[in-house]
């Protein structure tokens, strides 16, 4: 995995990087917010919708059926959950959580906080997601902080696009292409299924993980991003191998990989809630 990091590191860092404005705020992010009279510059893909969580990054989401004055969703990696890593089957559905993220402006600067109710789902079974559901809606977040959430595209994404993952955790940007798709990625006892593989160019590390994926074309978040083969070994925790349907491993030192979001967007309906008895939801159950 791109490991989660240390609760009290973690904030430390990314404090630090706020005040600094060191490696984990590109110059072009400072552009944004320091434009003149403070207009917001477009960018795309910009640092908007993006958030830091203690330990990972994240983005605030909004799926086909989400509405205004729905309470917003702030996705993530299972990895990241505060309660630590769910184990192989396991699936957390509807957990009380009070959990907060940092939102961030275009420009990649801190706008303001908002605060989970609860973790609406989240798993490491077949993909490697977090979805909290925060008690401020999409109206809420946009009329007092002017952050717009991203949205997750509900069409399998395609390989060949270009692609940027946006990390909120160290307000970094990893730019590359989605080389393809791995049947089946396994990380220690953990397997993933139909992985996004990045081109080498996305470089991620530790604190990137929960961070949104997006296609630079249509802006719209295709994957969540999760894991790097660091040191080329073979199937173990944060090197992953890939396994096709014959069988045969393969191992890619230095690539990096993200799971696939547009399964998500079935699986929540009316109220932004998440209802795995909905048609065309394939996400693990309880």
């Amino acid at each position: 995995m791109n490991r989660p990091l240390a609760t009290s590191l973690s904030a430390a860092l990314f404090g630090a990087a706020a005040l600094t404005g060191i490696a984990a705020a590109p110059a072009a992010a400072v552009d944004h917010d320091t434009a003149a009279h403070g207009a917001k510059v477009a960018a795309t893909p910009s640092f908007e919708g993006t958030v830091a969580l203690s330990n990972c990054s994240g983005s605030v989401v909004k799926m086909p059926t989400s509405q205004p004055d729905d309470p917003a969703l702030v996705l993530s990696n299972g990895h990241c959950l505060e309660t630590g890593m769910p184990s192989p089957g396991q699936v957390v559905k509807d957990q009380a959580s009070s959990r907060s993220f940092t939102l961030l402006t275009a420009g990649g600067w801190r706008a303001g906080t908002v605060r989970a109710s609860k973790v609406a789902y989240a798993t490491m079974t077949d993909t490697d997601i977090s979805l909290y559901q925060v008690r401020s809606t999409y109206r809420q977040i946009e009329s007092r902080y002017g952050i717009e959430a991203l949205d997750v595209d509900a069409a399998h994404p395609t390989q060949g696009r270009d692609i940027t993952v946006v990390s909120g955790y160290w307000r970094e940007k990893y730019g590359c292409s989605l080389d393809g798709f791995a049947y089946r990625l396994k990380e220690a006892g953990w397997t993933m299924k139909d992985s996004l593989r990045y081109t080498a160019d996305c470089r991620t590390k530790g604190g990137t993980s929960g961070s949104p994926v997006i296609d630079d074309a249509t802006g719209k978040v295709v994957g969540v991003n999760n894991t790097r083969n660091e040191d080329g070994e073979r199937c173990t925790l944060n090197n992953p191998c890939e396994v096709d349907a014959s069988g045969q491993v393969t191992v890619r030192p230095g690539i990096g990989y993200g799971q696939e979001t547009y399964i998500i967007a079935p699986c929540v309906g009316a109220g932004n809630k998440v209802d795995l008895d909905r048609a065309g939801c394939t996400l693990p159950k309880p």
